[in-house]
């Protein structure tokens, strides 16, 4: 009975050493679990890959350095509307950086998933750089293309992401109306300008990289139109020697947005992590990343630094010519607009 008794009190003293160790693992996962690294998403277009593959480096080296926490940044790219409907759809981004306003102001107003004025919670409209749309030609121009005039001549091939998925395509098509409107073209006039050039766009990519990938791997085009720091991308690149960069007479400002998105961070627990790291893009370190990937940084003394690497150029923006960017995109790329009845033309 002594032994039994011995053997019920192993059992016994086995039945809580195990919970006390199941109970001890659960509290060291409940600590491991509260100091797990915070991941960000960042939903982007798709020109920005090597862009913010360099900030969130420094950006993680930074914040580990002043807060000690660490965080990791993943990253998604693709053509702006395209990723915009993605994040309304579900995709569960911590935060949007977009090459135009619209894109966001969709999230806003369709899945108020970020609040109307996301546009005043950062500085310069919540866009910490810019750029503009440029042309890339083959080395030595053998189109002799200088400016939009030239475009929409007979026998031009003209590479122009889609305007419809397209932040960059919605750039290149404003860019070209603006400079019509601005030589004293009406809007039919603008439209039949557009209706030219379109006319010479053998393939209609969906985002920008492809556009790219279409003129400078598939060789097809003789001008490519396309943000900035694109084309210096690619001067500085895989295709130097083979492209040079034409700046037209005058251009549109393309001023690329970012934001929390507001519903996600609050549900992820993130808040604090993704408004650092957006807080992060305006620093001289991040606008320094900024300016060495092409883009015009908002620092003035960092733009100095690297001013002979932009060329001066003389834009619009699309307040000026079309009054805002609710204006122009129910005018030219919602269903029914302008650009519609130009592709129903080029077909």
């Amino acid at each position: 009975m002594t032994g039994n008794s011995g053997n019920r009190g192993n059992r016994i003293n086995l039945r809580w050493l195990t919970a006390g160790v199941t109970a001890f693992m659960l509290a060291l996962g409940s600590v491991s679990n509260a100091h797990a690294d915070t991941s960000l998403l960042n939903v982007s277009y798709d020109v920005t890959r090597e862009l913010y593959k360099d900030i969130n480096a420094s950006f993680i080296a930074a914040y580990k350095q002043k807060s000690g926490e660490t965080v990791s940044v993943r990253q998604s790219h693709g053509a702006s509307s395209a990723q915009a409907l993605s994040v309304l759809q579900g995709l569960q981004a911590d935060v949007v950086t977009m090459n135009q306003p619209n894109d966001i102001d969709l999230l806003a107003e369709r899945g108020q998933l970020v609040p109307a004025n996301w546009r005043a919670r950062l500085p310069d409209n919540s866009a910490p750089y810019t750029t503009t749309m440029v042309f890339l030609v083959h080395k030595g121009n053998p189109k002799h293309i200088k400016d939009w005039d030239d475009l929409a001549k007979p026998g031009v091939q003209v590479v122009i992401a889609n305007p419809k998925t397209s932040g960059n395509g919605r750039y290149a098509y404003l860019a070209a109306w603006g400079y019509s409107k601005q030589h004293g073209a009406t809007d039919a006039q603008a439209q039949d300008f557009e209706k030219a050039i379109f006319r010479n766009v053998p393939v209609l990519d969906t985002g920008g990289r492809g556009a790219t990938t279409t003129f400078t791997q598939r060789g097809i085009g003789d001008v490519l139109v396309t943000f900035e720091n694109e084309v210096a991308l690619i001067e500085t690149g895989v295709g130097a020697g083979s492209f040079e960069a034409v700046y037209p007479s005058v251009s549109l400002l393309a001023e690329p947005p970012v934001t929390i998105v507001d519903k996600v961070v609050d549900k992820r627990g993130t808040r604090k992590e993704a408004q650092a790291y957006l807080d992060y893009l305006y620093t001289p370190a991040a606008q320094e990343i900024i300016a060495q990937h092409h883009l015009r940084p908002r620092d003035a003394s960092v733009l100095a630094k690297h001013a002979s690497e932009f060329k001066p150029l003389k834009t619009f923006t699309v307040e000026q010519m079309f009054g805002n960017w609710q204006k122009a995109q129910q005018t030219h790329f919602s269903d029914g607009g302008t650009f519609d009845q130009i592709v129903v033309d080029r077909k």
